[in-house]
């Protein structure tokens, strides 16, 4: 009906305004004019599929793409040979129903028309939630685009569902949607699990799309795993359309926070006030905590800090912030909090005991996090990770890569084969920075320097035995000690012939200062006005070696020139007149930067996934790590991009 095609056209003059005004392309997009060489890439033909309509982006070609605005609304006039087509297509769909599948072009999980746009519009505007087509595929070439890996997971995940549903954008998005159904990428779904995924997904997107979802910058797919992973599928499958929408109410800042347009934002100094003595707080804007009143803090710890290097270094700066403030600070610790129970009770135990604050020092308690800060909204939650997206959870995380920078140089100075040992425990974020700035600053001494690699964290891990066979004398080896083993062999040490240990400098996490400085933003008051970001926003404190939360100790027989060249790059460091990640760099396969070019950005630093070209060694996969660290690396993971 030509009346139908007015009020289309209406929708897509509406579309193609707004995304004139917001600097965006009001068209359909092509993907001849997206990827100019897709006609060469390779094509495998797919065969007739049901497609989501809100995974088709454009046309294959630009011939048509100005005829619609980009939500495949149509925006010539009614009057147009396009538009009388149009509304007899309509006619046909309300008398007949269309059976002639549309022709069309999928590349990286997103679908571009050849032939049958009026068809797919007629279809949008009938609120549709999918068509018939048959999909040819075009593979993308290998490049460093991190998209790629992401869409290989995609491909894994139709090879065991069969089936296009939804698009996912996070690295292990699609392996962590298979857990949450009892499934896997390497076996065929039984039909069962598939349909309860996607009658879950079509009842989320309904009233997603109901709340406003097409509003975000984020794919439904995305926004459907994070409601999954804070509520699970619960009121999914019983239907109660009114508490979905609640809960997706409550999550909406969550949802802005992933979405493509909010960065993280990243306080890499601490403010002024939260350098203050302990004894000057601005009681005018924070309250009065006394002693006989104080800040409560909880500490969640995943494992007990008497068997756990990470933990005992968390308990360490715990145990320092009651005599810091004088009394004004109850820090406690809940340990062992390794199940979802025991998580569960420990925030629960949190909010009873009304505390100020609480700090998660795991990143795999992350989506715990996320959960609790929805559930006790006027809790404080901040959580040790770094580059996860949450608008109600904080995370926290030291620039250890500036120490390990110092010690990388300090080692290529004493090592006498230009051959040095490193040992890392999982690749997480920031972890693979750490790697190459050691790297990076053994190479700025000794251009013939050699890093060789071993992880602890990989199944049946002989890091010491094989540091040994390959004869390595200088060793980085854990960061701490741990309360429970005698050894030596942690920072930066010499392994003699005869098999005893001299240590040499190691890194220092200055926890308790980081608490400190974070406990005196609340103490000031000045904790809320970093909400001037955007409450939507994600905050990650990147703290470094300026702000005291990290340094580099050393032993007293080292050399007095030893000394001189750490504290001169460690003023340079601290000063911002050098870093490792300037300048002309080089991964093992490839050129990362030039030598005129900027400085690496904050994130290019963090989720760094390749190794220094002096690096002997590789990233494990998921498969190669001991169990009980995929949690963490799930939520916080990186996977080598082979640049």
């Amino acid at each position: 009906m030509r009346e139908d095609y007015q009020k289309a056209r209406h929708l897509g003059e509406k579309a193609y305004k707004k995304a004139v005004n917001e600097g965006k392309f009001p068209y359909l997009h092509s993907l001849d004019e997206e990827v100019p060489n897709c006609t060469k890439l390779p094509r495998i033909s797919v065969g007739i599929r049901n497609i989501p309509l809100d995974m088709i982006k454009g046309t294959l070609t630009a011939g048509r793409q100005n005829a619609f605005a980009w939500n495949f609304m149509p925006i010539l006039g009614d009057n147009t040979e396009f538009g009388t087509k149009w509304s007899q297509l309509y006619d046909s769909q309300a008398a007949e129903g269309l059976r002639e599948p549309i022709l069309v072009f999928e590349y990286m999980n997103h679908f571009y028309v050849q032939e049958g746009n009026k068809r797919v519009s007629v279809m949008t505007y009938l609120g549709a939630s999918s068509i018939t087509g048959d999909v040819q595929r075009i593979m993308p070439e290998e490049s460093d685009d991190p998209k790629i890996p992401v869409y290989k997971e995609f491909l894994d995940f139709f090879k065991v569902t069969n089936a296009y549903l939804f698009n996912l954008t996070d690295p292990g998005a699609y392996k962590q949607m298979a857990d949450i159904y009892g499934q896997n990428l390497t076996d065929k779904w039984p039909i069962e699990a598939f349909e309860d995924m996607r009658s879950n997904y079509y009842f989320f997107s309904k009233v997603f799309r109901e709340k406003g979802g097409d509003t975000l910058q984020i794919e439904t797919g995305d926004a459907f795993l994070r409601y999954l992973r804070i509520y699970g599928t619960g009121l999914l499958n019983a239907g109660s359309k009114a508490e979905v929408g609640k809960r997706i109410t409550k999550i909406w800042n969550e949802l802005l926070a992933a979405s493509e347009d909010s960065d993280i934002a990243m306080i890499e100094e601490p403010g002024p006030k939260e350098k203050k003595a302990p004894g000057l707080l601005n009681l005018l804007t924070g309250p009065a905590y006394t002693a006989e009143k104080p800040l409560r803090a909880a500490f969640i710890y995943t494992k007990n800090p008497d068997i756990s290097r990470w933990v005992y270094g968390h308990e360490l700066g715990r145990n320092s912030l009651e005599e810091f403030f004088e009394g004004r600070v109850d820090a406690y610790a809940l340990t062992d909090c390794n199940t979802e129970e025991k998580i569960t009770a420990a925030f629960e135990a949190a909010a009873e005991d009304k505390a100020d604050v609480v700090f998660a020092t795991s990143p795999g308690l992350m989506e715990d996090c996320v959960r609790a800060a929805i559930k006790y909204p006027n809790m404080r939650i901040v959580n040790c990770s770094i580059n996860l997206t949450s608008s109600a959870v904080r995370t926290y995380y030291p620039r250890m890569y500036e120490a390990k920078f110092l010690m990388g140089a300090l080692a290529a100075s004493l090592s006498e084969d230009h051959r040095i040992g490193y040992l890392a425990d999982y690749p997480i974020y920031a972890s693979v920075a750490n790697i190459n700035a050691f790297a990076i600053g053994a190479a700025m001494i000794d251009p013939y320097a050699k890093i060789y690699l071993k992880w602890s964290g990989v199944k049946n891990s002989r890091w010491e035995e094989e540091m040994r066979d390959l004869g390595l004398h200088i060793i980085s080896g854990p960061d701490m000690i741990r309360p429970d083993d005698a050894s030596r062999k942690y920072g930066l040490y010499s392994m003699k012939e005869d098999g005893t240990v001299e240590n040499i400098a190691a890194p220092i996490w200055h926890w308790g200062k980081y608490y400190q400085l974070i406990i005196q933003s609340i103490l000031d008051g000045t904790w809320s006005s970093r909400d001037s970001v955007k409450k939507s926003q994600a905050l990650n404190y990147w703290y470094g070696m300026s702000a005291g939360v990290i340094d580099v100790i050393y032993s007293g027989g080292l050399s007095y020139n030893s000394e001189k060249l750490v504290q001169m790059l460690k003023r340079e460091i601290i000063s911002g007149g050098i870093s490792p990640f300037q300048g002309e760099i080089h991964s093992q396969n490839s050129l990362i930067c030039a030598a005129g070019d900027p400085m690496m950005s904050n994130t290019d630093i963090i989720t760094m996934s390749w190794l220094n070209d002096n690096v002997i060694g590789s990233i494990p996969s998921e498969d190669e790590l001991v169990d009980s660290i995929r949690v963490t690396v799930n939520v916080s993971g990186v996977t080598e991009a082979h640049k």
